[in-house]
């Protein structure tokens, strides 16, 4: 698996979620392969909320922006 150069998501903290969610034991591996998705989507909606955000000439990116560039996801 390539590693990323830089991660922006703390282990710790996902592998807390994970393990309230009931999952014991969790693989580094795992781990890893999570936090990079959970960047890239977190990526992906805020290309998208800038967009938006330039669509309507504001600079501040709101919730709704959020709201709108991940309406698809749910």
């Amino acid at each position: 698996m390539a590693k990323k150069s830089e991660s922006y998501i703390a282990k710790a903290p996902i592998r807390r979620l994970m393990k309230r969610e009931g999952a014991d034991l969790v693989a580094a591996e795992a781990l890893d392969k999570l936090i990079d998705f959970l960047e890239d989507k977190a990526a992906e909606a805020t290309k998208n909320a800038i967009k938006i955000t330039k669509a309507d000439k504001r600079k501040r990116i709101t919730n709704e922006d959020i709201r709108e560039a991940t309406r698809d996801w749910y």
